[in-house]
């Protein structure tokens, strides 16, 4: 760390006082305002922006101060640079780091501030809805009761982009769908039926998660964290505690480490079932799609025995777990794995023979791996579209360091390659399982006594979609600012690009081999 501080000074020509050492490969940079800008110019050039987000009276500054989290490209410290406000006005990164448009947006709803030359001003989580002057995340207000406007004006709605000429029509789809899922809306522009542009809007059901968290001791955090999104919740519950444990200190005991890694591979596995599910499904192959289904509900099932809950909830604790796992529950799973490999290749070998589902998989949804660092693309998309990135490898956290693990890299960025991305992943989550079960869960305790300490750190892990981020900044015993920002917020704009050039038909295919989260994305 210490020569990775000396090359971040010298790259970006900045004082050896503004720079500090936070915890655990976290990098922390104080910009003033009139270094910004060509810092943010250099860092273009070998950084990833990987989540902009604003904390209101950080460290006894009276204001609002920026950060903007980066990783460099070949080394995976996390570089965070603070940029303390004097206004309610910033300047906008998004023409250099174009994920950063829905991260400004963000934040001119929820504090108010506006990113002067932003190429987008338009409302992101607030929808018209909203009063004009709402902005729900600033430390003046508190949960009361808001009066929602009732009438919207034609010149109050929602703008989407707007494409005219002959044989140019609109599909609207949704928000509302025709199946229980969570609300989203999809614009699509066709000539014909090939697709040429798709706007999404999303953020109808906004739950405030990180208000909520406010004011709450970190320990009653956990829960909002399992809840962020319903099929990620080991992933979520631990990055939140891996943040508040970095903070704090607190070692957590191999044999909590070793469980919480079992969860997190359970949550992979079954993830990535469902998605081939679902995509063999939307090619109408449902016979081949139930092989997949039945090993998804096999592993919910496991998961029930060995934790009480078919999603992994009320298990991750600070510290380390909950509560132990019954040795009993641990074998049946080691025997339940063993037969397992056979069931997936059975299911694989049926729809591999299948020429419409080939057919139907290969050159659909294409991801050109040119979108992957500007739009801050991770998990089994960017690896399908040929960029190695896996949290578990690149940031290791817990015993990630001591696995053996492998990036499955594909080239062509196609559903394809996303599907048998997905399969390589399950195989070896099932490996890596097994190998914790033959050679033995470390006996001895699985929760660590903590005292929560005052501070501020990141907890990054690798969910099934992809990378998740959890910012926690502890002041007085409390939880002060709680950001998250799931793979899937990221992950989002992707489709926007793989739909190009696809007919209507493909895009619920496309969708599928994402799968990504609205409420993971909506929080």
């Amino acid at each position: 760390m210490k020569e990775f501080i000396t090359d971040i000074v010298k790259y970006l020509k900045l004082s050896d006082a503004s720079v500090r050492e936070g915890l655990n490969h976290e990098l922390y940079v104080n910009l003033a305002g009139y270094e910004f800008r060509n810092t943010m110019e250099l860092l273009s050039k070998e950084f990833s922006l990987i989540a902009v987000f604003c904390v209101q009276n950080f460290n006894g500054h009276d204001g609002f101060t920026l950060f903007y989290a980066f990783e460099q490209k070949g080394r995976y410290e996390v570089v965070v640079f603070q940029r303390p406000l004097s206004s309610f006005q910033a300047t906008s990164v998004a023409d250099l780091f174009p994920s950063a448009s829905w991260y400004e947006r963000e934040i001119n709803d929820g504090f108010g501030i506006e990113f002067t030359d932003a190429f987008d001003k338009r409302r992101l989580f607030l929808h018209e809805v909203y009063p004009p002057d709402f902005h729900p995340l600033l430390k003046a207000f508190r949960n009361h009761p808001i009066e929602t406007r009732k009438d919207i004006m034609p010149e109050q709605e929602y703008r989407f982009n707007e494409f005219a000429g002959e044989g140019v029509y609109q599909i609207p789809v949704g928000p509302v769908h025709a199946g229980i899922i969570e609300p989203g809306h999809f614009r699509f522009s066709v000539i014909g039926e090939t697709i040429f542009n798709l706007e999404i809007r999303m953020f109808y059901k906004h739950r405030g998660v990180e208000k909520l968290a406010e004011g709450k001791t970190p320990l009653e955090c956990v829960p909002v964290a399992e809840s962020i999104s319903g099929d990620e919740t080991a992933a979520n519950a631990t990055a939140f505690c891996v943040a508040v444990e970095k903070i704090s200190g607190i070692d957590v005991p191999p044999r909590a480490w070793q469980l919480r890694t079992v969860f997190l591979e359970l949550e992979r596995i079954y993830s990535h079932l469902g998605d081939m599910a679902g995509m063999i499904t939307d090619v109408a192959y449902p016979v081949g799609a139930s092989n997949f289904y039945i090993l998804r509900e096999e592993i919910l099932r496991q998961n029930s025995a060995i934790t009480g809950s078919r999603f992994l909830k009320n298990i991750v604790a600070i510290g380390g777990l909950k509560h132990d796992v019954a040795i009993g529950a641990l074998v049946g799973l080691l025997k339940y794995l063993k037969t397992f490999p056979a069931s997936l290749k059975d299911a694989l070998d049926l729809a591999y023979r299948s020429p419409w589902v080939i057919d139907r998989l290969e050159t659909t949804g294409i991801i050109e791996k040119r979108l992957i660092d500007p739009l801050h693309i991770t998990g089994p998309a960017a690896r399908a579209s040929g960029v190695d990135t896996d949290t578990r490898i690149d940031h290791p956290y817990g015993i990630y360091s001591h696995l053996p693990l492998q990036k499955h890299v594909l080239e062509k960025g196609d559903v394809m390659c996303r599907f048998a991305v997905k399969a390589a992943e399950i195989m070896d989550s099932v490996q890596i399982i097994n190998d914790l079960l033959i050679e033995g869960i470390k006996q001895g305790e699985v929760f660590a006594s903590t005292r929560v300490r005052d501070g501020y750190a990141l907890g990054v892990v690798e969910s099934p979609r992809g990378q998740t981020m959890h910012w926690v900044y502890i002041k007085n015993g409390l939880i002060d600012r709680y950001k998250v920002r799931t793979a899937s917020y990221c992950n989002w704009r992707a489709i926007e690009h793989a739909i190009q050039g696809n007919i209507v038909p493909d895009f619920p295919l496309i969708n599928k081999s994402l799968n990504l989260s609205y409420a993971g994305t909506d929080l």
